[in-house]
């Protein structure tokens, strides 16, 4: 491992600085809300991170601190000094990956997961029809029953939150351009990403819909790749900027009148693309224009005349903000907007729904204990409000709130809100059809 790291890939002391140690982000961090240790908080870890720039060894100590962070940037929504925090922790990261030396075992899985298997749709096909198989010949049912998750560690718990394979997978669209349903407004670009063409490609399929419902002609890039959302993450950087180049390369010049995605932690990294090539002037200029494109799939459809041919959806629902959203993108009434849009839907807002529910990427994998006491808590929340539907704006956040539904038996749907307007599309009938 190299004894440093390039100085674009470690916290900028300009960033550092932006901290005046007030507090006011302690309440809104969710780790130092469930452990009330000040090195688990963003004021905290910054003041860690300062002291590693300043010629601190990277100890043991510190990467714990800064890896059970949940990038939720909750933080940056309370701070009054504008502190870029997620800009931060991602640096730190970096400078960890580029210099702290992993057991084998850790660089061979993050080597799978980051170089091989997220970047390539054939590894991803490969892993969904694996999944396919083994749920669909019982392998799965047989496992558990057996008792040895129990003795795998991580690698159990990972089993227990992987998400379905959906057959047939999203990759089926690549390359392909669909007409709106009536006059053409807009021309709009899809973004799928890397797991979700494999385990939320209904939930793809939706947005499609919706997005055609209104007016929209949506292609699907045959050329686009993941976005490198969790690459970032984790402090991957080389590889997330090759993954970025791949992404500017194949749409930036497409002429598109917005960029699609509905996943919100993507939708956060893909607005981020020019803070990885801040030391390469060309690309970081090519990553502006891209990223202005960018639109979440609830703020496009929330900034445009909606459709407004929606039938009933009599049920009650409430909504978990996704963090990358909510405090990433500052996206909070959107989502909103459109549900309470839905004719028969009653809206009941959740207490805390701006708290990360445990998710974040991989990290209810990683980090299995503390995520499961966050869910805990977020299902708390929820059952507060009586709601049968829990609609988010996450694929993640949507395997994460799954399981807790599932732990608690309490039986609510998790739902995007994507796919609760396909819905209410799906349900309007005219008048003279009644």
């Amino acid at each position: 491992m190299d004894a440093s790291s390039p100085s674009h890939d470690r916290p900028q002391q300009a960033d550092l600085d932006r901290c005046v140690h007030c507090g006011l982000c302690l309440n809104s961090c969710p780790t130092y809300r469930e452990l009330g240790l000040e090195m688990d908080s963003p004021r905290g870890r910054i003041y860690q991170m300062a002291q590693v720039a300043n010629g601190a060894p990277l100890t043991e100590s510190y990467i714990d601190h800064i890896e059970l962070c949940l990038a939720c940037r909750g933080c940056e929504s309370a701070c009054p000094s504008g502190v870029q925090y997620g800009r931060l922790v991602e640096a730190a990261r970096a400078d960890i990956e580029n210099r702290y030396e992993r057991g084998w075992p850790a660089r061979m899985l993050r080597n799978f997961v980051f170089n091989i298997l997220l970047p390539s749709p054939r590894a991803l096909r490969t892993a969904g029809t694996f999944l396919l198989l083994y749920r669909g010949l019982g392998l799965q049912r047989l496992t558990r029953a057996s008792g040895i998750l129990k003795k795998l560690g991580r690698l159990g718990e990972a089993e227990a939150l992987a998400p379905e394979a959906q057959f047939p997978f999203f990759y089926r669209y690549y390359g392909r351009t669909l007409a709106p349903e009536g006059e053409r407004r807009y021309r709009v670009a899809l973004l799928g990403g890397c797991i979700a063409n494999i385990s939320f490609a209904r939930l793809h399929e939706a947005t499609l819909r919706v997005l055609r419902k209104n007016g929209c002609e949506v292609t699907i890039p045959a050329d686009q790749t993941c976005c490198g959302a969790l690459h970032v993450h984790a402090g991957v950087r080389e590889e997330a900027r090759a993954l970025a180049k791949r992404n500017i390369d194949a749409l930036v010049e497409g002429g598109y009148d917005a960029i699609i995605t509905n996943s919100s932690g993507c939708g956060s990294t893909l607005k981020e693309y020019h803070e990885l090539f801040e030391h390469e002037p060309a690309w970081a200029d090519k990553a502006r224009r891209f990223s202005a494109q960018v639109k979440d799939v609830n703020e496009f459809l929330a900034s445009i005349p909606l459709n407004p041919h929606l039938g009933e959806l009599a049920v009650t629902a409430t909504y978990q903000d996704s963090c990358h959203l909510c405090h990433g993108q500052k996206i909070r009434g959107a989502p909103r907007e459109l549900l309470r849009a839905i004719p028969g839907l009653r809206f009941r807002e959740m207490p805390l729904s701006e708290i990360c529910c445990g998710s974040a990427g991989i990290y209810n994998v990683v980090h299995t204990e503390m995520a499961a006491s966050l869910l805990d808590k977020k299902m708390d929340s929820v059952g507060t409000t009586g709601a049968e539907v829990i609609a988010t704006a996450n694929p993640g956040c949507m395997i994460q709130l799954a399981a807790g539904v599932k732990k608690r038996g309490t039986g609510q749907q998790v739902k995007h809100v994507v796919e609760l307007l396909d819905e209410a599309y799906e349900r309007y009938a005219p008048h003279h059809q009644r």
